[in-house]
């Protein structure tokens, strides 16, 4: 078990079984294991000594999380759900807690989606990042390369930290993500912008004196003390910066958020297209595999985000691709 998820309640060791049979079956099953261990700091918090899920601890739980979304909470209810019929195939009847009403689509908000000029801001704010003490475990020194990395490639900010020195083929021009939402292995291509910043980021990088450091196997982005970097860590940077950029802050799910950079690089990159005389359907494909999304109807909204700020763009799509993408 990572280092990252260490469960220490009187769960743990049905959820290291649960987990154990989650990937066994081939699951990829990163987002269940923080969720879990989320679980497993609410039984440690209130001292709950017997392993037993009931309708009163999961009523408890739930008082706590008046900041998730509807979408992050029937998430979470549904792997608590899960776990609990787990343990009780092993022995300890559990409630079973039902799952809350759906909502089917994740675009039940709008996405803040940053002007080329507020880019412009956070990136030349981070850039002039200084630190002012000697507190090693900072994450500053990789802040600069992973918003652009994002930014230009519309990665997550789970998919870009887990990315590997041996990843990246600066010579081809490509990175080889491994570690996807969705399980599936795919490439995205790099810029000349964006690789002499990854190349810069490396040469200073290099200069740490660590242990491993440009071992094929180490992780890309570090720390100054040379240990993996964590998206919490960036999001409090990033936080810093809109406010040095004066992008207002809206918070409860609104953002903008690291993500928003990459639901900016899609609706840019449909601009971009079309700008190039590319009907913005015909562009679909391109910036679904970029993306990483399974179907294309989870890259056709960034589609209609586009038509709506970009009305002028509309008038590109031809009535074949409107016929074959008929509006919701």
């Amino acid at each position: 078990m990572s280092k990252h998820f260490e469960y220490k309640s009187v769960l743990a060791i049905y959820i290291k079984g649960f987990i154990h049979m989650k990937e066994a079956s081939g699951c990829n099953f990163l987002r269940g294991k923080w969720i879990l261990f989320e679980l497993d700091r609410f039984f440690q918090e209130n001292n709950i000594l017997e392993p037993v899920i009931t309708r009163d601890i999961v009523q408890k739980w739930r008082k706590t999380r008046v900041n998730d979304s509807p979408v992050t909470i029937y998430s979470k209810y549904s792997i608590i759900s899960q776990l609990a019929r787990y343990m009780s195939r092993h022995g300890r009847e559990c409630f079973i807690p039902r799952l809350p009403e759906y909502c089917s689509s994740k675009w039940n908000f709008t996405p803040y989606i940053f002007t080329h000029k507020q880019i412009d801001q956070i990136f030349c704010r981070s850039s002039l990042l200084r630190m002012y003490d000697r507190h090693m475990s900072n994450t500053m020194f990789s802040v600069p390369a992973v918003l652009r990395l994002i930014y230009s490639t519309g990665l997550r900010i789970s998919e870009a930290l887990s990315i590997k020195n041996a990843d990246i083929k600066f010579d081809q021009r490509y990175i080889l993500i491994r570690k996807t939402k969705n399980g599936c292995e795919r490439i995205v291509p790099i810029n000349d912008g964006l690789r002499e910043v990854l190349l810069q980021y490396a040469n200073y990088r290099d200069k740490i004196p660590v242990r491993h450091v440009s071992s094929p196997n180490s992780f890309f982005f570090i720390k100054s003390d040379g240990i993996y970097c964590n998206a919490q860590s960036i999001y409090k940077w990033f936080r810093r910066l809109l406010v040095e950029s004066n992008i207002p802050y809206v918070g409860n799910h609104h953002g903008p958020r690291v993500h928003d950079l990459r639901h900016t690089f899609a609706v840019h990159a449909f601009v971009e297209m079309a700008h190039n005389g590319m009907d913005l359907y015909s562009s679909l494909p391109v910036i679904s595999a970029c993306l990483g999304h399974k179907s294309l109807s989870a890259t056709e909204q960034y589609v209609r985000l586009t038509s709506e700020m970009y009305p002028e763009l509309a008038e590109q799509c031809s009535p074949i691709n409107a016929f074959v993408y008929p509006k919701i």
